[in-house]
């Protein structure tokens, strides 16, 4: 049976009080229209209709090739706006799920539950329920003595029976697709807000006898639609929650979870330990066996096996297997560190390749260059790439030596084995098995301490 998928996007979401549009706020590092867009997926549905309306040219370049699109132009009701998509869906048949884009909590599982229900019972339509301790503001859901769904009650229309009901409406749907289409043809705008509500395709397709069923959430926390700036807040506490607690599973010990923040796409192996404070973001991806942190912030980085990052800030940089970072280095975009290298505290790398075994341990910076293999670079040497105008590389063969407070000013090259000493400003290319010296030969002038005490003296005076 052909799976599709309605993803309502249309709302400015007033109540985010944001220039950005509503399903464009992240939860846990995705815009929650991904989240969404993830979860349909999963579910094997075949097309995905996006409806937009504010904001619709950024939720498209955001959504981009993975999804097809329909304008509501005009905000009349969710009925209304999954009625654009019938040009698109009309003439299909199959299953339709229904879902709002600030639902980043409904999970894969909940909505194949929901699917498989409404497939194998044969129902016209299948309603996403959850039960709530405090259900006010929700549409209630009211059963009939068969179980099925007979209708669903909004909070101001609820007689007092009705009130006391739990179970409500998670705003989630399936559908009979061609049933679904027809029953819209009949929705009036026949109420106080003088809207096409989807909820009345419940009771039309129940008046004239089809199936209406319900499926009950096993987390009423899926429930939660992110309407403003605190239901935000509470949908990211809890995916953070359901991703540490699926790394914990798998194998990854968290020290302190609270503490811990991981984004949806970060992948981690087994038997890596993250200490608190620290920040995966982005597509990350961390090896087995990893140290990371206390207090790393890591975005959009692979690190290998056996790696450590501590105090540290990595950005689009790639960690060879079994070498350590930290504390307080930062590595930019572009750094490629190979295998069992050091980076020091306060060390910064950019845009440059450092070769297995290699050591920047301590104060330094590295930039627009290609370390080789069995490097050491000193204390305090740095690579001068920019002239103000251009960038240049800097080069330094396998097992070179860079003495501290070195500067290599680039483009310049250092061939292999060759030995930089301590103090050099280095701007012709040193060969292979040399030894490099640029600096003064140092002048003793005895006595001359004293002269310039007694000049700073009298300058002062």
């Amino acid at each position: 049976m052909k799976r599709m998928a309605v993803v309502l996007a249309a709302g400015q979401g007033k109540r985010m009080k944001s220039k950005l549009y509503k399903v464009l706020h992240p939860v846990c590092g995705k815009p929650m229209v991904g989240h969404v867009l993830d979860t349909v997926k999963a579910t094997g549905c075949q097309r995905t209709v996006v409806v937009v309306g504010h904001g619709a040219e950024k939720v498209k370049a955001y959504v981009g090739q993975n999804a097809e699109y329909v304008l509501q132009e005009t905000q009349l009701g969710t009925g209304h706006a999954v009625k654009q998509a019938k040009d698109l869906l009309g003439g299909e048949t199959g299953t339709t799920v229904v879902i709002c884009g600030d639902t980043p909590l409904v999970t894969a599982e909940t909505l194949e539950g929901l699917m498989a229900l409404h497939e194998g019972q044969n129902a016209a339509a299948t309603v996403l329920t959850a039960v709530m301790e405090q259900p006010a503001g929700y549409g209630r859901i009211i059963r009939g003595k068969d179980g099925g769904v007979l209708k669903i009650v909004e909070q101001k229309d609820c007689s007092p029976e009705e009130a006391a009901v739990n179970e409500i409406n998670t705003g989630t749907y399936c559908f009979d697709n061609a049933k679904l289409f027809a029953a819209l043809e009949k929705v009036t705008n026949s109420n106080n807000q003088q809207e096409y509500y989807l909820t009345d395709v419940i009771g039309i397709l129940r008046a004239q006898g089809d199936i209406v069923l319900g499926y009950q959430a096993h987390d009423a926390a899926e429930s939660i639609g992110v309407n403003d700036r605190l239901a935000l807040s509470e949908a990211e506490g809890l995916m953070r929650q359901r991703i540490n607690r699926q790394h914990m599973l798998n194998g990854v010990t968290i020290i302190d979870p609270a503490s811990t923040y991981i984004a949806a796409d970060v992948i981690i192996g087994a038997d890596t330990t993250l200490y608190p404070g620290t920040t995966l973001k982005g597509k990350t991806v961390i090896g087995e066996d990893c140290i990371i942190g206390p207090s790393s912030e890591i975005e959009d980085c692979v690190v290998m096996d056996g790696a450590e990052v501590k105090h540290s800030v990595l950005n689009q940089a790639q960690v060879g297997a079994r070498t350590s970072v930290g504390p307080f280095a930062y590595l930019r975009p572009g750094a490629v560190l190979g295998e069992e290298v050091k980076i020091g505290d306060f060390v910064e790398i950019k845009n440059a390749s450092i070769g297995d075994g290699s050591k920047v341990s301590h104060l330094s910076y590295v930039g627009d260059a290609t370390v080789g293999k069995n490097v050491n670079v000193g204390c305090g040497a740095i690579t001068v790439n920019y002239d103000g105008y251009n960038k240049s590389r800097t080069e330094i063969g396998d097992d070179a030596f860079i003495g501290s407070n070195v500067n290599l000013v680039a483009p310049v090259t250092v061939g292999k084995g060759a030995f930089v000493v301590a103090g050099s400003t280095i701007t012709r290319s040193v060969s292979e098995n040399d030894l490099a010296i640029a600096r003064v030969r140092q002048e003793n002038k005895p006595g001359y301490a004293e002269k310039i005490r007694a000049r700073a003296k009298a300058k002062k005076g």
